[in-house]
């Protein structure tokens, strides 16, 4: 009997039908694999990325918001160095390297030499200056700091060419002499009852002399009212970024505002002058070098005025606090002192039977002195870190910045490091004598460094070299009790007060 046509038919379908999902179920297990074999190539191809990349160092961000940031600023009033006592312990749970959030920003902190380096070296394209929010405020959008590229090159280069030229060398020498001596003359009234306080008597040194150095103001009403805004200024430097009449950031804006309109002052009459008389060859000071120079892109009147504000600071902090740390070290350390007295002392006798100027080489080739200074500043450096930012994802010695992130490259730490100094917390200038030249040393930065290395940094050790010369070879004096106090700013905590002096001719 034959089967009826709708049997075979309907077989047909259902056959047509299986065929179809055996197809279908081929098709998705083939793109199963597919897609499995790809994914297993990608995340195994991701895998040795990884491994290659380099991961981001370990550590803590902290709190929501805040951070880690109280834990780092309530370090700064323990008896070390901040901010050691906070990274003593990161480092002791993460290594050299590690990660954290302070002043409100994702930071990679670098205890490292190598890593410090390859971040001081890499300007530019690869990281640029990025400082907490409170010191970009009152620096402002024309800040030194945020200057990139050519501007910021052409800046640097012409400040440090004027800075080493020898008719400025010749002229900075007598006038700091000038300066130190004028200082000096006060000393020898000190009392018990009425002791003379050297972190405020140094500025009366290094804040004149900067300023003449900068505009050719030497005295008068001009400089009383640049250093009363300037102390007004700088004390927000560090402050909580709140702007409104009456904070601290406010204030100090508002100084900054006063001191601008002073120098642009000058600089518009310096530019009067000098387009209706011959112009001279010699730049006398940092305005004629910014006015002079055929600038491109060309800065502001603004710019520069805000640059020459900014350019004041160590006159004002850093140099002086360095003059104030080193008669702290050396009151504290009678072989030290002796030592200096009989280098300088030398130097006197010598010029003296000889009739003749100091000059600039007379005191930078002082040895001993020049130890005293490099001691001084390893051992509390004046700046602590240097900030920056990274532009894009950076890997350095194995360690992943990411993007966007600010990376510390951590002087203070390094300086004070046992792996790099013997005994680092012992004032021992003659460790010099073994180490080399300070300034060929890997492990030692107090002026940063790279393309942004303090343009002034010969100048200060002058300014420092000059100071103890003539302090040790016209006084022999007592400190009372004192203490680094190294947050926010490195100072002294009693402003070293000196009790006794006696004059050496006596």
């Amino acid at each position: 009997m034959n089967p009826k046509p709708t049997q075979d038919f309907g077989g047909g379908v259902y056959l047509l039908q299986d065929m179809e999902w055996v197809v279908i179920a081929v098709g998705v297990t083939t793109i199963c694999l597919v897609t499995s074999l790809c994914w297993w190539l990608l995340h195994d191809e991701n895998k040795k990325k990884e491994m290659r990349r380099g991961k981001i160092p370990k550590g803590s961000l902290g709190w929501p918001i805040i951070g880690e940031t109280l834990h780092f600023i309530s370090s700064g009033y323990s008896s070390k160095p901040p901010p050691l006592t906070f990274l003593e312990k990161r480092k002791s749970l993460y290594g050299n390297v590690f990660k954290t959030n302070i002043l409100g920003s994702n930071v990679i902190v670098s205890t490292e030499v190598e890593v410090n380096k390859v971040i001081l070296l890499n300007q530019g394209n690869i990281f640029v200056s990025a400082y907490p929010k409170s010191i970009r405020e009152i620096f402002g959008d024309y800040s030194i700091l945020h200057m990139t590229g050519t501007l910021h090159r052409n800046m640097h280069a012409l400040i440090i060419s004027f800075l080493r030229s020898p008719h400025f060398k010749a002229r900075i020498t007598s006038d700091i002499e000038r300066s130190v001596k004028h200082c000096l003359l006060t000393w020898k009234h000190a009392t018990p009852h009425q002791p003379i306080y050297v972190q405020d008597q140094v500025k009366m040194i290094t804040f004149p002399v900067l300023v003449k150095v900068l505009m050719s103001v030497s005295g008068g009403e001009e400089l009383k009212l640049l250093k009363k805004d300037f102390q007004e200024f700088v004390k927000g430097l560090i402050c909580v970024p709140i702007k409104f009449p009456g904070t601290r950031l406010y204030k100090s804006l508002k100084a900054k505002e006063r001191m601008v309109k002073i120098v642009k002052r000058i600089m518009e009459e310096r530019m009067k002058n000098t387009s209706s008389t011959s112009r001279s060859d010699e730049e006398n000071d940092v305005v004629d070098v910014m006015l002079r120079n055929d600038w491109n892109p060309k800065p502001t009147l603004e710019m520069m005025s805000s640059n020459i504000i900014e350019l004041t600071i160590p006159g004002e902090e850093t140099v002086p606090t360095a003059m104030t740390i080193a008669i702290f070290f050396l009151s504290n350390s009678p072989l030290a002192l002796s030592k200096l007295i009989e280098e300088n002392m030398e130097l006197k006798r010598h010029k003296t039977s000889t009739d003749n100027k100091y000059a600039w080489t007379d005191y930078m080739s002082l040895p001993f002195t020049q130890n005293v200074i490099s001691e001084t500043l390893r051992m509390a450096n004046i700046v602590n870190g240097i900030w920056r930012k990274a532009q894009k994802d950076v890997e350095i010695k194995g360690y992943l910045i990411p993007k966007g992130w600010c990376v510390m490259a951590c002087l203070t730490s390094v300086h004070l490091d046992s792996n790099n100094y013997e005994n680092p917390f012992k004032f021992d200038p003659w460790r010099w004598e073994k180490i080399g030249a300070a300034a060929s040393n890997n492990c030692y930065a107090p002026f940063g460094g790279g393309q942004r290395l303090c343009p002034g940094w010969e100048l200060s050790r002058l300014e420092l070299a000059i100071f103890l010369h003539h302090l040790v070879t016209t006084y022999r004096w007592v400190a009372d009790r004192d203490e680094i106090q190294y947050f926010p700013t490195v100072k002294m905590r009693r402003k070293l007060p000196i009790i006794s002096v006696e004059p050496i001719n006596a």
